[in-house]
Order: C-alpha cells, then structure tokens, then sequence
C-alpha cells in the first residue's frame, strides 16, 4: 500500500517547497543534525500511513468497504506529503527509496537511513493499533482477526496463489514508483506530485485488496506481520522481496533516460 516523494525532486509538491526546502538546508557543522530530521520524517510519514490506512481496515472496514480503506491509504499518503514532504521527499516506503536511489537521486547512505526511519515508523504505527483496538468491547484477539497484514491463499482475502500475488504486488509496485518519479522529476507540473501519488495509490488498493491485501511497501507489510504472527509473518518476505526489486527496476527506467523527461 503506500508512497511518497523522491527528496531531489520535492518542489512538485507545491510552488514553495523549493523555499522551504532551501531553509531546511544544513549549514557547515549541521549535516549530521538534518540528515536526522530526514529520517525522523520518514518516521513519522510511515506512522500515519500505517496507523490510518492500516486502522481503517481494522476498525471500519466493515463499514466503509475496499472504497474506504482505499481512501484511507491514499489520503494518509497526501497528507503526509504535504507534511513532511518540504523534509524529506516523503517516501515513506523502502521500495520508493530504493527506486530513488536507482534513478540516482540519492545516496545510498541516505536511502539506508530512510530505511531504518521506514520500518520503525512501520512498526511504530503497527503497534500503536494494536494498542488501540485491544480496548474494544469484547476484546481482539490480533492472531485470529488481524491487523490489516497482508498475504495471499486460502483463508486471505479472495484465496489468491503466490504467483498471483508475486505478480499483482510487482506491476502495482512498478507503476507506483514509476508515477512517483515521473510526477517529480524537474519538468514535472509543479504542485500535483502529491495527488497524482496518492488517487494513484487509491487506484491500486481498489484494484488490489482482494488479491494480497495490497503491500507495495515492504515497511507497511512489516509493521501488522510482525504483530500477528503465525501465517502473516511466515509470508511478509513476498511483501519485502518483491516490491523492492519493483522498485529497484523503476529507477532504473529514469536512470537510463528511458522515462526521463529530456
């Protein structure tokens, strides 16, 4: 499921982002301190991300339907965009990281600490949810009901396979990152990356739901995996591996110009 804004290409967002994010350059002696506000910004993104659009579909997916859960990722995404975008880009998602990295728009110093922010906001937000939908009345027993994990076969979502489910989650995962990319590459509009990425992203939880419960972001799976157990950890290596060569091979598509806008 998830999301975000390459860091070398934040002013798509909107017509001041490159004012801001000269003010939020670092001065000599200073690197180190913003290269931490970065990361600390993924961390944040990654938690709102999960917490809403995983929370939805905990506490009212049977209320609102794939249309809200989808809403729910989608409109967590933008508005994490527009809240830390002017920081760190907003990738809030390892794959989009990786994809950046592979257009050479970033470090791998930085993608790697991107990471470290990604899954700790992952988690982060995974755990804050299970926190709170333990005090339904009743009680929740997170191993039998969930916490929005995702997976494939029988018993999850529309029962489908592995390939499948390889597939879906590595064609959501190149569009994903390559949309990304492209609505923030230099010759991009200015000021639409962050809807152009988020209704994107709703595209695809509408699209995706039933298959694997939509990933597209290796932190987003991690997070619920770790706290369900069973089943759903036993699988969330699909949602780390594919998604990330996804990624990788989106990047690559702007790096050789194949995409770029000239």
């Amino acid at each position: 499921m998830a999301h975000g804004l390459p860091e070398e290409s934040g002013a798509a967002m909107h017509g001041e982002v490159r004012q801001q994010r000269d003010r939020c350059l670092p001065i000599p002696g200073t690197e180190k301190g913003f290269a931490m506000k970065k990361y600390l910004a993924e961390l944040v993104g990654t938690f709102i991300l999960v917490l809403f659009g995983c929370g939805t579909a905990v506490v009212a997916g049977d209320k609102v339907g794939i249309i809200g859960i989808a809403f729910a990722f989608g409109f967590a995404l933008i508005a994490a965009a527009y809240g830390i975008g002017p920081i760190s880009g907003c990738h809030i998602n390892p794959a989009v990281s990786l994809g950046v990295w592979s257009a050479g728009r970033m470090t791998a110093k930085d993608m790697f600490g991107y990471w470290v922010g990604q899954f700790a906001g992952g988690i982060l937000g995974a755990w804050v949810l299970s926190v709170l939908i333990s005090g339904v009345g009743g009680g929740y027993d997170i191993g039998a009901s969930g916490l929005g994990q995702d997976g494939w076969g029988p018993g999850y979502q529309g029962g489908y396979s592995i390939v499948s489910a390889m597939v879906f989650e590595f064609v959501a995962t190149l569009i994903f990152v390559i949309v990304i990319l492209g609505s923030t590459q230099k010759r991009a509009p200015a000021g639409f990356a962050g809807l152009a990425i988020g209704i994107t992203l709703v595209a695809i939880h509408i699209f995706g739901i039933h298959v694997t419960g939509v990933s597209v972001n290796p932190a987003r799976s991690l997070g619920p995996a770790l706290f369900v157990g069973g089943k759903a950890l036993a699988q969330v290596w699909l949602f780390l591996l594919i998604p990330s060569i996804a990624g990788l091979a989106a990047g690559l598509l702007f790096r050789t110009k194949a995409l770029e806008a000239e």
